[in-house]
């Protein structure tokens, strides 16, 4: 069963996922109207969520148009479907309500256009949209959609599936921790087991935690700070804590939490033009890119990169690729992969031409080198897995830094090896071993670096006699990280020596 479910996670973005999950959820809302068991009624429910969904995405067009911009249609209808699940459903007979909707709807895109720096926006769109309505027009979110037992169950799975694709756990579970802890030591006067319960089946805390305070371009970029990012939200998420007579809200202590994430994030958005594309192996390309403006990253960083194109298939317009370049080398490069059939992001990237335009942003990620100098370490590589190492590798050898670095680089033929020239200059400068592994029993290895077979216990063993002293850096696809973090385990390598690659959409 777990493995159905990844399988149905890596054919699909974070974002298309987040999607189906918030119709899904008005959908369901709509049948428990219609039977009695939620006190909306379903025209309702359909008639907020168009009117919310038509204006947000008029007055996106406008600002794009306005600003330049490329308009994103899957955050436009994210953010709209959000909002309808946080205010009050209103009847077409409703105009009072009808205002709230559409003043919430066109806040929450003017803020992505008005609030933002250097093309990043500060806060979270729905969040700051009912933030603002209920100080100028008095209108709060009700927040129904946590506030209804019935629709807890699928709250629940849905929003499990979400954090499962996005990897965010840690950052939920602090969020979940210090907010419960301090709903329940700041209500003194009631039972906390009372108390508890109230917050688990009729506060919003679940949908919060799941959908709001993961949503990406508002989120710290490394583990350390999401944790501490979560904490800071849970504690604020508490309706007792206020500051005079503003008392807290979910959307206020959400756009509090932004404050802090938008203070210890890298800041901006890229706009790079592509350069030249060179063929790196089998199906894979280097896509390189002038760095007129470049991002100070740390070798083996990611960046979300947006693609324009029309007709986008189900993984959308969006992707999260590593950085493949070193911050010592002039240009920006991507190492990407080509799948047969490709989605429709990897054909319109295929089919740039040197003079186009690709969109980066939201650099992130903890997999880099360590502070440590003198830590062994050993570099595991799956195909086009290897890009953060080609970054890291890079960088070693253009600062002449010596580490104890041993590269285990697995492929199913020798024609599919990247980077293969980095790694030889790294191994005559700095002394690194490279050893290549090669799948396919019918390829003939070229000399005593390759091994015939998958990279497993037997081949660590026999090649890094030190191993157990040795800190592993593992990237790959999903399978292949977790099929080796596994064999490592049981090899006595503890869990803390052990770094995966992962971001969001990966696979």
């Amino acid at each position: 069963m777990i493995n159905f479910i990844d399988q149905f996670l890596n054919r699909i973005t974070m974002y298309r996922l987040v999607f189906y999950f918030l119709a899904a959820l008005l959908a369901i809302a709509v049948v428990l109207g219609a039977a009695g068991i939620l006190p909306y009624s379903p025209t309702a429910i359909v008639f907020s969520t168009a009117v919310l969904v038509l204006v947000s995405w008029t007055t996106n067009q406008l600002f794009a148009k306005t600003f330049g911009a490329q308009p994103n249609a899957e955050s436009v209808y994210i953010t709209a479907l959000i909002l309808a699940l946080i205010i009050t459903p209103v009847a077409p007979q409703d105009p009072t309500g009808i205002s709230f909707l559409v003043w919430a709807a066109i806040w929450a895109m003017a803020c992505k256009y008005l609030l933002a720096i250097k093309k990043k926006h500060l806060f979270n769109p729905a969040a700051f949209a009912v933030a603002l309505t209920a100080f100028t027009i008095n209108q709060s979110a009700s927040w129904w959609v946590g506030g209804n037992l019935p629709m807890l169950a699928f709250v629940l799975v849905g929003g499990l599936l979400v954090t499962r694709k996005i990897r965010r756990f840690d950052l939920v579970a602090s969020f979940l921790a210090v907010g419960l802890l301090t709903i329940v030591f700041t209500n003194t006067a009631s039972d906390p087991f009372v108390t508890l319960q109230k917050a688990f089946l009729h506060a919003p805390i679940f949908f919060f935690a799941f959908i709001m305070i993961t949503e990406p371009l508002t989120t710290p970029p490394t583990r350390t700070l999401r944790i501490i990012y979560g904490a800071l939200v849970g504690f604020l998420f508490a309706p007792a804590i206020h500051v005079g007579s503003v008392y807290s809200t979910p959307e206020l202590a959400l756009i509090a939490g932004n404050v802090f994430s938008y203070l210890v994030s890298p800041k901006g958005k890229y706009v790079l033009k592509l350069k030249q594309k060179e063929k790196i192996g089998t199906d894979m390309l280097d896509f390189v890119f002038a760095n007129e403006e470049p991002p100070h990253f740390r070798p083996g960083q990611y960046m979300e990169w947006t693609l324009a194109h029309k007709k986008s298939d189900s993984r959308g317009n969006r992707r999260y690729f590593t950085i493949a370049s070193s911050p010592t080398e002039a240009d920006l490069r991507l190492g990407i992969k080509f799948y047969d059939p490709p989605s429709s992001f990897k054909k319109n990237l295929l089919v740039m031409k040197p003079g186009d335009l690709i969109v980066g942003g939201q650099l992130a990620g903890d997999f880099t080198l360590p502070r440590n100098k003198r830590r062994k370490l050993v570099f595991v590589a799956g195909g086009i897995g290897i890009t953060p190492f080609r970054s890291m590798i890079k960088y070693l050898t253009d600062c002449g830094e010596r580490r104890d670095v041993i590269l285990l680089y697995s492929n199913r033929t020798v024609a599919e090896i990247a980077y293969r020239e980095v790694f030889d200059e790294a191994e005559a400068q700095l002394g690194m071993r490279t050893i290549y592994t090669i799948t396919d029993a019918n390829e003939t290895l070229p000399d005593e670096r390759y091994y015939r077979g998958r990279i497993n216990a037997k081949l660590v063993a026999q090649t890094i006699p030190d191993y157990h002293e040795r800190m592993f850096y593992i990237s790959g696809t999903h399978a292949m990280i977790t099929a080796f973090h596994r064999t490592l385990r049981t090899m006595g390598v503890p869990a803390r020596r052990i770094k995966t690659d992962f971001f969001p959409g990966f696979a």
